[in-house]
């Protein structure tokens, strides 16, 4: 025991220098898992990690979202630089931040996920609203009523209206979608989710088309309709992007195939694996491809190939309010069955789901090298 601690320490304190840029889920796991094996340094703005995947929660009620990077940081040995990487030089191998400082890299990790287009392209502003606006959405709503429009007939759009709606009975709430609501779930899905809402006093409106924002006549518009990955930094670095989707372009390990020591995660990447496809974007592949990333590292670093990444997906869960949700099962390629798990069950199944993300990565700070055999990621 007492020799498998001093290698560890001496690969936190020799190993190579593995700069993580995004904490998100996936980037914040990776750098857990490589915390024993590298030289870690986290980048990051934040000093808090957000839960985005509670973000309609937070609009509605819940007081708060995030959980302090110190203390899923703590005792692990990972840097965190409270910055925001600006550039990358992959020829130098370094990150500069937006406070002039450049850090040196053997290996780098592209966690930068996603963001929510605001229809046009432009950053959402005043009556115009994304999930990651939540809480400038949760005061609008708080302090007035009238009409809500929420534009986008997948998860987010979902879920967004159902707790809103839920939480805000003075206002008046409109799903809109270009083509119709829940299209990856069954029919007994779908109709489940046109119940709820419905109920809800949720007008549906499917089959249309919105180009942005400024053409939806509501008092407060919250868009869901896009999904964006945040690749202009890699994309500025000369890193290939998948011409389809804008996403980094990996290999079966999530190198990136123009430059193998750069390894891409969660929804910034265009992962893929041999069950499953191409990912999709959103939490069910973040913190596997977070594993997988750090699993490829530390096998180079052993002189070992990178075994490709294994994942398939099993359900879709969505939130309908806090007292009903959807659990769709799913096949390996996400590809819905007509078995659902529905109502107070449901709900129930969905806030542990949620729940065993943060534990994921708590159990990842305590057992680093434990966790994929837990899992069954890497």
């Amino acid at each position: 025991m007492t020799t498998t601690r001093r290698t560890k320490k001496a690969d936190h304190e020799t190993g190579p220098r593995v700069i993580v840029v995004g904490a998100g889920y996936a980037g914040l796991l990776a750098a857990l898992r490589l915390a024993p094996h590298a030289r870690v340094t986290l980048v990051d703005p934040s000093d808090r990690f957000t839960e985005r995947i509670r973000l309609h929660e937070l609009a509605a009620a819940r007081p708060d979202a995030s959980h302090p990077l110190a203390d899923l940081l703590r005792g692990t040995g990972v840097r965190h630089v409270a910055r925001r990487a600006t550039a990358i030089d992959p020829a130098a191998r370094t990150v500069t931040t937006d406070g002039g400082g450049t850090l040196p890299y053997d290996r780098l990790v592209y966690a930068l996920g996603s963001r929510t287009g605001a229809g046009d392209g432009r950053e959402p502003e005043g009556r115009v609203h994304t999930a990651e606006t939540a809480e400038a959405l949760r005061q609008r709503l708080r302090h007035g009523s009238g009409t809500l429009a929420v534009v986008g007939g997948g998860l987010t759009g979902i879920e967004m209206a159902a707790e809103l709606a839920e939480t805000y009975p003075d206002w008046k709430v409109r799903l809109l979608t270009a083509g119709s609501v829940a299209t990856g779930h069954s029919d007994r899905g779908r109709a489940h989710v046109h119940k709820v809402l419905t109920a809800r006093g949720v007008r549906i409106e499917e089959g249309v088309a919105v180009p942005d924002a400024d053409a939806v006549d509501a008092d407060a518009v919250v868009w869901a309709g896009s999904m964006v990955p945040n690749t202009d930094l890699a994309a500025a670095a000369g890193l290939k992007l998948a011409p389809a989707t804008g996403r980094v372009e990996v290999d079966d390990a999530l190198r990136s195939v123009s430059h193998p020591e750069v390894l891409a995660v969660g929804d910034a990447a265009a992962g893929h694996s041999s069950q499953a496809g191409e990912l999709r974007m959103g939490c069910a592949a973040a913190l596997p491809t977070g594993s997988q990333a750090a699993s490829a590292i530390i096998a180079e670093q052993r002189g070992q190939e990178p075994k490709p990444l294994k994942f398939r997906y099993v359900l879709q869960c969505v939130s309908l309010g806090r007292r009903d949700a959807l659990i769709q099962f799913v096949r390996p390629d996400d590809s819905p069955h007509d078995r659902v798990l529905t109502g107070r069950t449901a709900a129930g199944v969905k806030e542990q789901i949620v729940r065993s993300t943060l534990l994921s990565l708590r159990l990842a700070r305590r057992s680093p090298d434990l966790f994929p055999r837990i899992t069954g990621m890497g």
